[in-house]
């Protein structure tokens, strides 16, 4: 027993070190607005903005994306348009992080608040980490950056872009979440000042802003095409001429030309010679036809590229074919349609870094001149020697204007081959080139296209070579191609 009490009090003149190795409980920015702005429910949400990503084939471009201009609305309205933009972003890209800019709907802050008091953002699909290092560094940098709390828990403009972000991307990098609220000059310059060292080829930024508030429909359509025009010069002064000139048209109903200037001007103050403004898409509330057209809010979408990157590979000349690959391709296809009925097939290198390039491409077969079979795609996710192959089968056996081919009417076949340049999305025939461009017209779930030689065998106008893509093609009627979206492409024809 004395040993014991002993042994006692010697443990108790001993310190007890304990270690406690659990991490602190994260802080978390709540999803407000899910349920209200896009849906709660993770599955629906899901399918949600998937279905409005599906409406816009993916863009290819060798340039590097430096930043998009998204609306922030709703998504039944505006969720269209914003697919558009962030279908530019390639998922393959792995971005250092992601800066989130748009307006403050709530506080008026002179100056922009960075949050940096959060680890996390919170959506139905899961969690969004917040580089709040870099957000400290930008306080630290300049006080026009701060963190207003109020500037950040109900704003929705940001938080609606993050399921976009977490769709599109396999992982989506740490935000940086800002609102800018001022139209003092020298601080939207003093802003620019601090983002410039970030606004580089390891960063994303995000520009979100709904353009129009509150005009009619045809108003703001007018409205939102100055805006737009002035936007795409890059020229800052002008952009705020034109919003302020729209200001003092006397336009009913017109509250503002753009909810997120300042956080337009800010991206806009970074920009120059050495980038290029594209216009994606316009559509308004209206379009939706849900409350009407007598009120109604309009959205841009918009994406900025870096011209010192990698040229564009947007036209035919961005890349050739030899004649030696030219031969390889019609031999493949001919291989292709052999081998369908079980005969002897000629041997093909595809070594070439041509042949696999990932590109459209359509097969035509011949016949005595006349047309035996025409099938194509073009999505740019195949190379293009084992699409072609792909296509002269289907040409052969699929095209369903036509019977099957037969074995016997081989000797007769001549094959042509179509290889695709990258889409491209117009919005006036004005930038449709006749002979130069095929064009292709979608419309909901309807869709067609006309190579571009289809031009040198018919004697038709550029409406007239429209309208029936639209109506032979697309099956939306002679003049459906005026509310669809219409792209033009090149062809290298062989």
């Amino acid at each position: 027993m004395i040993i014991l009490s002993l042994f006692s009090l010697l443990m108790t003149m001993i310190p007890i070190q304990i270690h406690d190795n659990t991490q602190p409980e994260a802080i978390v920015r709540p999803a407000t607005q899910a349920g209200r702005f896009y849906e709660s429910d993770p599955e629906i949400l899901s399918h949600e903005v998937d279905s409005f990503l599906n409406n816009h084939a993916p863009y290819t471009d060798e340039r590097r994306l430096a930043a998009i201009i998204v609306p922030h609305a709703g998504y039944v309205f505006s969720g269209n348009v914003a697919a558009a933009a962030f279908m530019r972003i390639d998922p393959k890209q792995r971005y250092e992080r992601i800066f989130l800019i748009g307006p403050s709907h709530h506080e008026w802050l002179d100056g922009a608040s960075v949050n940096f008091a959060v680890d996390q953002y919170q959506t139905p699909l899961g969690r969004v980490a917040v580089d709040r290092a870099t957000g400290r560094q930008l306080a630290s940098a300049d006080p026009v950056f701060h963190y207003e709390e109020k500037a950040h828990d109900r704003e929705h403009c940001l938080e609606v872009q993050l399921p976009f972000l977490q769709r599109r991307l396999p992982t989506v990098p740490p935000i940086v979440p800002i609102v800018v609220s001022t139209n003092d000059w020298r601080k939207l310059n003093r802003i620019a000042d601090v983002l410039r060292p970030y606004f580089n080829d390891k960063n994303l930024f995000v520009i979100s802003s709904d353009f129009s508030h509150y005009p009619s429909y045809n108003d703001a359509c007018r409205v939102d095409e100055n805006t737009k025009n002035a936007l795409l010069t890059g020229d800052v002064e002008r952009f705020i001429k034109v919003l302020e000139d729209n200001a003092h048209r006397g336009i009913r109903n017109l509250a503002t030309s753009a909810c997120g200037e300042f956080a337009i001007i800010s991206l806009m103050l970074l920009l120059d010679k050495q980038y290029d403004i594209v216009h994606l898409l316009y559509q308004n509330s209206g379009d939706a036809d849900l409350h009407g057209r007598d009120r109604v809010v309009g959205y841009h979408a918009f994406a900025v590229y870096r011209k010192n990157s990698t040229p564009s590979r947007t036209e035919s000349d961005s890349f050739s074919l030899s004649e030696e690959d030219k031969l390889k391709l019609k031999t493949i296809a001919l291989n292709s349609i052999k081998s369908a009925f079980g005969l002897p097939v000629d041997t093909v290198s595809v070594g070439s870094s041509v042949l696999q390039r990932k590109c459209g491409a359509f097969v035509t077969l011949t016949k005595n001149g006349r047309l035996r079979g025409c099938i194509g795609y073009f999505g740019e996710d195949v190379a293009l020697h084992e699409l072609v192959q792909e296509m002269a089968q289907a040409a052969a056996f699929e095209d369903h204007r036509f019977s099957p081919l037969r074995r016997d009417e081989l000797p007769d076949i001549k094959v042509e081959i179509s290889v695709l340049t990258p889409r491209r999305r117009i919005h006036s025939l004005d930038e449709f080139q006749l002979h130069k461009h095929g064009i292709y017209i979608r419309k909901g779930d309807r869709s067609g296209t006309f190579l571009p030689q289809v031009a040198d065998e018919v004697n038709w106008t550029k409406e007239e070579f429209v309208g029936h893509c639209a109506q032979d093609k697309a099956g939306i009627g002679w003049n459906g191609w005026r509310d669809a979206e219409l792209y033009v492409y090149e062809a290298i024809v062989f």
